[in-house]
């Protein structure tokens, strides 16, 4: 994937955009340099200045979403720091970006994290489980999971697994996927089993 840039001739200096392009044409992706996206790149007396809040995009021709940083930033920290047991993330359609919906402290657990998802909305959430195997050694696997109950809109259905790949590319590092539409298929039994 390669980003381009596109200023145009009479942006204002609280004007921003950033259009992601691939690094082959396509109708897409033509398309695609037309269009302002949520603010990435600022312009101030002439100059250009690039937000550090810019997000990655993803499956640009599929979906249109980004993924802001603040996600693949707190997923580094439970990753590498231990300092988050699970994320949940969501899908803004109105700025077209996947964000933090929520994150769990250290010393939460997996309770905390199916509590903290709605009956009636998609959601994604990574999940830091440690556990000892049986040859007493301490270990930690990431699960991924794709919750989307029956009592959510078919649209976020649709959205949320037609973007969930983008953002697994983000996210370095996991290891396991569950997919869910009701609590019984993520139970902690499931996690446990898959983990060994």
């Amino acid at each position: 994937m390669v980003y381009l840039y596109k200023l145009h001739t009479q942006i204002t200096q609280t004007q921003r955009a950033t259009i992601p392009f691939h690094a082959h044409f396509s109708s897409h992706a033509n398309a695609a340099v037309n269009q302002t996206l949520p603010s990435r790149t600022t312009v101030t007396g002439g100059r250009t200045k690039r937000s550090t809040t810019m997000a990655m995009a993803f499956k640009m021709a599929t979906t249109g979403m980004w993924v802001a940083d603040e996600c693949k930033n707190s997923f580094m920290e439970m990753k590498w720091k231990k300092v988050h047991r699970y994320i949940v993330f969501k899908i803004d359609e109105k700025s077209k970006l996947v964000t933090v919906d929520k994150v769990g402290d250290a010393g939460e657990g997996y309770s905390d994290l199916t509590a903290s998802l709605p009956d009636d909305d998609c959601r994604y959430a990574v999940f830091d489980f440690d556990f000892v195997t049986v040859d007493n050694c301490r270990k930690s696997k990431i699960f991924f999971i794709a919750w989307a109950p029956s009592a959510s809109k078919i649209r976020a259905k649709m959205l949320y697994a037609t973007s969930k790949d983008g953002l697994r590319r983000v996210l370095d590092g996991i290891h396991y996927e569950v997919q869910a539409t009701e609590p019984s298929e993520m139970g902690f039994d499931i996690i446990q089993d898959r983990a060994k």
